[in-house]
């Protein structure tokens, strides 16, 4: 008797976006190089193809994980302001939501470094497992603002007014408040989106907020699923 094929796991699904992903990059390309678990699967893909390829490309990291990561994979980097157009930016994100291709980005504390080098590319692709697919944004994960030290009790106190249910994160390495690359503190909040371009730019009106993890525009989502083919999201 034949053995059933074993299903796949989550980190399977992400592998396999991630080898999907790799396959749009080409030579001479600059690419964003997004952080967090699934990113990093397509950094480690993308060091693969410049060592059996000879591929010839420059990364632009988003995080410090992401610079060590493609640095130990042989991506050679450039900062942004060296990099100039950015042709493909690659990054995970934490839900998305189907029909508007809206996203939450930021459990990892990068949203900031990843929304400037995101937008700036030509084309902006996400990465994600069918768990992160949702109908509508925000009813399971907080959106995360990234929040200048010093104003930390007038961002809470604002978004107190604003009904939402906010809470500064906390590092579970050590004592006190997470801190991002860049020095800020970190806000997370569950609001109710309905239109996530006109959430992402009140959020962001909150004076003290640096900028928050909605992010309302992506080209495409590339969605690990159960059966054989990558499925593809456009709008």
């Amino acid at each position: 008797m034949a053995k059933k094929k074993s299903a796949e796991t989550q980190d399977d699904l992400k592998l396999k976006v991630a080898q999907e992903a790799s396959k749009l990059v080409k030579d001479e390309m600059v690419i964003g190089l997004g952080s967090g678990s699934t990113a990093n699967m397509f950094i480690k893909e993308l060091g693969k193809r410049i060592v059996e390829e000879e591929l010839y490309i420059y990364g632009v990291p988003t995080s410090f994980d992401a610079k060590m990561l493609a640095s130990q994979c042989g991506i050679p980097l450039v900062s942004l302001d060296q990099a100039g157009q950015i042709d493909l930016a690659v990054d995970g994100a934490d839900e998305v939501e189907e029909g508007t291709l809206a996203l939450i980005k930021g459990g990892g504390g990068c949203h900031t470094m990843e929304k400037v080098i995101d937008y700036s590319a030509k084309e902006f692709v996400v990465l994600v497992d069918e768990s992160k697919v949702v109908p509508s944004l925000g009813e399971n994960t907080p959106v995360p603002l990234e929040v200048l030290p010093f104003a930390y009790s007038t961002v809470l106190n604002t978004l107190l007014e604003m009904n939402t249910a906010p809470s500064i994160r906390v590092s579970g390495g050590k004592m006190g408040p997470v801190i991002t690359d860049n020095g800020n503190m970190i806000i997370d909040v569950f609001t109710k989106i309905d239109e996530a371009a006109v959430k992402e730019k009140e959020l962001n009106n909150i004076v003290g907020v640096v900028e928050n993890g909605i992010f309302s525009k992506c080209d495409k989502v590339l969605v690990g699923n159960s059966t054989k083919k990558v499925k593809v999201l456009k709008k």
